[in-house]
């Protein structure tokens, strides 16, 4: 490929995204990079290998942030999966250094490099926008909370991802991974394919190792999609694991973040480090549970052995090599001790997806509204002056869809409404306690299983996504943890399979899905193929 810069101007303001110290350092060490994107030598690197080099003095946090700011200006100018970088990174990773010099170390995120999506709230010199040049300018006054606590434990973060404008809540016909401010994230493994979304960039900076480890956000399949179309880890903890403040919410009845990691051990790590209950984060409308500081210990030997695993054989895509895929998957773990239950049906699915749609609705307007009003330098204040500000200037904000769901938001009303109350009760019964709850309790399961999510397909403006299967509505709406792996690939395109199970289930779900993991290893690196029809 053509070396080119990535640092990338708006379309709106002509600001330059990337500050240009880092621009320029960048710049300058990637003239002895190889060009091949597939050639890395922190290919795959995980967390505690990077801690084991910089203890060994082999590597410092600073020489480890430049490696991956060298191969974001050789690598991504293919995926434009970052928004925006860090201008302070280099400073921090030398400041946490000099701390381990001096025999401080954090903990195992010190001196690690991450990215977060760019709906996230840091306290620095970055935007947070959505995605949405409607929030152009929006430079926040205090980190949320999650990022707080990243600071704390001294990782560096490296920068900010791009994603689905408003984390994929504008329109029905959006194509994932496409933002006003940041355009269209590819994905690594075939260009031309699709990253799904909301959390597009994450995944796909994950995959393509720009960064050890990254955080998605989710609402309904936000993390696990990408995360099992680029072949990563993608965990959405039980609601209130993880603080929502400071996110830009869809709707606080099912918005989460979380890790998305290329291994279970890195995602226990990042999951463990952020996870404590905030009491001034919104009602997760979940009874509080037990929260671990440490979910590696939970990585255990033979952790499928022992377990009963239902299969929700009505969430298994149409592809029947997708069907195939999930045959071995379950074969494998049944050579590995599970007790397999077959053909488990959600008797409540159609019965929880449309009141989940109008709580939505409702609480992004309530939701949204209330972030804007808190944030004095968000250039708009209300759900009403985006919609206005998206027709002002739709040359560059709708050239390719439109703000439906935006407009069905702005005429409900408030939280008090009987529409929203009586959806609100309906959409978490039938997918927690008649839903997931009822299944595994019939069943005495330890998880549910199937497949994360179909092949990915051709990015197409025009028609949007095409969306060939998933499994995330019962665990996203019930609030209860998912957790995808990969199980494979089909044509080379990843193909995830997801554990989710009951609210809390953290500790139990990461002992199958480790013991998966390690009895697979499917995950592999990108080849960064041009097209399939190649």
């Amino acid at each position: 490929m053509k070396r080119r810069s990535f640092f990338k101007t708006t379309a709106l303001g002509g600001s330059v995204l990337a500050v240009s110290g880092i621009s320029a350092c960048a710049t300058e060490n990637a003239k002895d990079t190889n060009e091949d994107p597939a050639d890395f030598e922190l290919n795959e690197i995980t967390v505690q290998e990077l801690q084991l080099k910089m203890e060994s003095g082999e590597l410092t946090s600073e020489t480890i942030c430049k490696k991956y700011l060298d191969r974001i200006v050789l690598v991504d100018p293919l995926l434009n999966s970052i928004i925006e970088l860090n201008p302070d990174a280099l400073d921090l990773a030398r400041t946490l250094d000099q701390e381990r010099e001096a025999g401080n170390v954090r903990g195992p995120l010190h001196g690690i490099p991450v990215l977060i999506k760019d709906n996230i709230d840091t306290g620095d010199k970055m935007q947070t926008t959505a995605g949405s040049l409607a929030l152009f300018g929006n430079v926040c006054k205090e980190d949320a909370f999650i990022v707080k606590k990243l600071r704390e434990a001294g990782a560096v973060l490296l920068g900010k991802t791009n994603l689905s404008e408003w984390a994929n809540f504008r329109s029905t016909n959006s194509s994932s991974g496409w933002s006003g401010r940041g355009g269209q994230v590819h994905n690594p493994f075939c260009l031309d394919r699709s990253p799904c979304g909301s959390s597009s960039g994450t995944a796909v900076a994950v995959s393509a190792n720009l960064c050890t480890i990254g955080i998605g956000t989710e609402t309904n399949g936000s993390i696990v999609c990408p995360s099992g179309i680029n072949g990563v880890v993608g965990i959405k903890p039980t609601l209130g694991m993880w603080s929502r403040r400071g996110i830009i919410p869809i709707a606080h009845s099912q918005d989460t973040a979380g890790p998305m990691t290329k291994n279970v051990t890195d995602a226990a790590v990042l999951l463990g480090v952020l996870a404590e209950f905030d009491s001034l984060d919104a009602e997760t409308h979940l009874g509080k549970g037990e929260i671990h500081n440490d979910y590696t210990k939970f990585l255990i030997d033979k952790g499928l052995q022992g377990k009963r695993i239902g299969i929700a054989s009505d969430m298994i895509p149409s592809n029947n090599k997708v069907k195939a895929l999930f045959v071995e998957a379950v074969q494998t773990m049944q050579r590995n001790g599970i007790e397999l239950i077959e053909d488990l049906k959600f008797e409540s699915r159609r019965k929880w997806s449309s009141p989940s749609y109008q709580v939505l609705l409702y609480e992004f307007k309530a939701d949204l509204n209330s972030y804007l009003q808190k944030h004095n330098t968000a250039p708009v204040k209300s759900l009403k002056e985006i919609i206005e500000f998206n027709k002002q200037n739709a040359d560059k904000e709708m050239p390719w869809f439109d703000q439906e769901i935006f407009e069905e938001a702005q005429v409900k009303g408030d939280l008090n409404k009987e529409e929203y109350l009586t959806a609100l009760k309906d959409s978490k019964k039938y997918a927690g306690k008649e839903g997931i709850d009822a299944l595994m309790e019939e069943h005495n399961l330890d998880a549910l299983i199937a497949p994360t999510n179909g092949p990915a397909w051709t990015i197409d403006w025009v028609n949007g996504d095409n969306f060939n299967g998933g499994s995330s509505s019962p665990a996203a709406i019930s609030g209860y943890p998912n957790i995808t792996v990969p199980m494979g690939f089909v044509n080379g395109l990843p193909i995830g399979i997801s554990f989710f199970g009951r609210a809390w289930s953290e500790p139990k779900l990461l002992e199958i899905t480790y013991g998966f993991e390690q009895a697979t290893k499917h995950r592999k690196a990108p080849d960064f193929q041009k097209s399939l029809m190649e």
